[in-house]
């Protein structure tokens, strides 16, 4: 019987390690003429895409927390020189 492969560890990737990997796949899959060969690389794929999605959107949260935490910052400092 054939061995599991256990999937990585996503996560611990950046983003460009991971599109790196997602253009990696797409290029086999283009290359793939039988499509019943190629499920679970795009389940793979997917979950790669997701994995970018979630951190987009991670980046996306604290970049605008970060921006609405500077920008209280400055209006203190205009408050108080006024």
């Amino acid at each position: 019987m054939k061995d599991k492969i256990l999937p990585l560890d996503y996560d611990q990737y950046t983003v460009e390690e991971l599109t790196e990997k997602a253009n990696k796949i797409i290029v086999s899959l283009e290359k793939e003429n039988d499509l019943n060969n190629s499920v679970e690389s795009y389940q793979e794929l997917l979950k790669i895409n997701n994995i970018i999605e979630k951190k987009f959107h991670k980046n996306f949260k604290s970049i605008g927390e970060e921006t609405n935490k500077k920008i209280k910052e400055i209006t203190k400092k205009n408050e108080k020189t006024a």
